[in-house]
């Protein structure tokens, strides 16, 4: 994770420090079983879950992975705002969406993309964010992308699935 999501998980969840889900959750493990999964649809697969460390107020974020069967074409829901990474980013005041192209000689069939959707999502009821919101929604599309970009390197995508290496905050 980069030190920019770093800061960012600090933002949502109001704490510095965070335990560990288990070592068999990763972003090497979650590449290795979508290399495993292409080309074949799947959804809702564990990267790794969010912690605040004990002692601290509980919050708990969770980051997973889909892989699609192509790019994404529905017009996104009110509460998101759009922004320019990868084929698509769509984030809220409480999660975010990034979704990027992969082509790599990892994937069997390389000349195929795989169409990779990286989810952080707050696993709580949503509550109303204040003066908040823009705060909140950079905070979740820097730890999105930070985990997105994390798996385009860890897959070798071609040009890091179109990911930049910072963060795009600015609306679409």
């Amino acid at each position: 994770m980069s030190a920019e999501a770093s800061k960012a998980l600090k933002v949502i969840t109001g704490v510095s420090r965070f335990q560990a889900t288990s070592e068999r959750y990763s972003v090497a493990r979650a590449a290795a079983g979508l290399v495993e999964a292409f080309p074949v649809p799947v959804g809702n697969q564990t990267i790794c879950t969010v912690f605040t460390a004990r002692g601290t107020p509980r919050f708990e974020l969770r980051v997973t992975w889909d892989l699609q069967d192509g790019p994404p074409t529905a017009k996104p829901a009110r509460e998101y705002t759009v922004l320019k990474m990868g084929e698509k980013t769509l984030v809220a005041h409480n999660k975010a969406n990034v979704f990027f192209a992969c082509r790599s000689e990892q994937l069997s069939n390389s000349s195929r993309l795989a169409h990779v959707v990286v989810r952080v999502e707050h696993w709580a009821i949503p509550s109303d964010p204040g003066d908040y919101a823009d705060t909140l929604r950079d905070a979740y599309a820097t730890v999105a992308h930070s985990f997105s970009l994390a798996m385009a390197k860890e897959l070798r995508c071609e040009k890091n699935g179109g990911l930049p290496e910072r963060p795009v905050l600015e609306p679409a």
